[in-house]
């Protein structure tokens, strides 16, 4: 453990939390801690929590969203940071959610990443990244992999993370329905259609192929090889998934999914246009034009 130094802090400090999706998400099977055991490949896009740090006398988050304290994973996050060092002061945190909540895409991952990262910086702590991931594994199981964004392979429970580099960006339409889906109820359900589904084998993903298709472009071989294994749960409690799925084949995407345990589902655009075009069609649902970041 790293004591922080006096001379090396910042006063304050800001920083924008970015969102992710999953390109597939493979549920291996249940972990005896509780956990599932997965392979994803997820990717940071232009979505973003904006989180703001200063000094304090105490642990202080004050966020435009109503996230009970005690579910806070910023507060969270800070506290164990000030318990792994046994740094004796406090902080201020301001946080602006942009990235909605329980939608599958990561953003109180990434706030608690962000949050890390961001006081490891403003406290002179001096931790490296696995240090920083090994707490944010204590947050959840998606933190380790937004401080290692912006896209990587991730598997285990989500500790084990390979980043990737990707060279071009994707034009991404985002629809999220109206309501937001827990991820534990998510994985339990998926772990009880799984006990009475015949199909219990499948296919895998070819990982080396899937990512040689992303990062060409190549759209057709990509959309062969999409899997999303919470989607079927998730579209049979909430069928306006499904559907939502299908309207963007039908305003112009290449390919549509799910990210991550829901509701949101995405649609690839050969242009920021076409998806503006489709953004309008689709109102009034929750609807951001994205890309990719690399």
């Amino acid at each position: 453990m790293k004591m922080s130094s006096p001379f090396n802090r910042q006063s304050s400090l800001s920083l924008r939390a970015p969102a992710k999706i999953n390109w597939f998400l493979d549920v291996i099977g249940k972990r005896n801690d509780g956990y599932h055991d997965i392979i994803s490949l997820m990717q940071c896009i232009s979505l973003y929590d904006e989180l703001m740090f200063e000094h304090s006398a105490m642990i202080k988050v004050v966020s435009n969203s109503d996230i009970p304290l005690k579910d806070n994973l910023v507060y969270k996050a800070a506290s164990l940071l000030k318990q792994y060092t046994s740094y004796r002061g406090g902080v201020k945190i301001v946080l602006y959610k942009g990235i909605p909540i329980g939608a599958g895409l990561g953003g109180g991952s990434s706030d608690a990443a962000y949050t890390l990262s961001g006081l490891n910086i403003l406290l002179g702590l001096g931790l490296n990244n696995k240090e920083l991931s090994s707490i944010g594994s204590e947050i959840g199981s998606d933190v380790p992999f937004f401080l290692n964004t912006p896209c990587a392979l991730v598997a285990g429970k989500g500790e084990k993370i390979l980043p990737l580099k990707m060279t071009s960006s994707v034009m991404l339409l985002l629809i999220k329905p109206r309501m937001s889906v827990p991820t534990s109820w998510a994985y339990a359900s998926f772990d009880k259609l799984k006990m009475s589904d015949s199909e219990l084998t499948k296919k895998r993903v070819d990982i080396k192929l899937f990512c040689q298709a992303l990062e060409n472009s190549d759209f057709t071989h990509l959309g062969n090889m999409m899997n999303n294994d919470l989607e079927k749960v998730i579209i049979k409690r909430y069928p306006v998934v499904g559907s939502l799925k299908k309207r963007l084949l039908e305003k112009g995407a290449i390919i549509s999914a799910m990210t991550g345990s829901g509701p949101t589902v995405f649609g690839v655009f050969d242009s920021k246009d076409i998806a503006e075009k489709a953004a309008e069609a689709m109102k009034p649902y929750w609807c951001r034009v994205v890309k990719t970041l690399v």
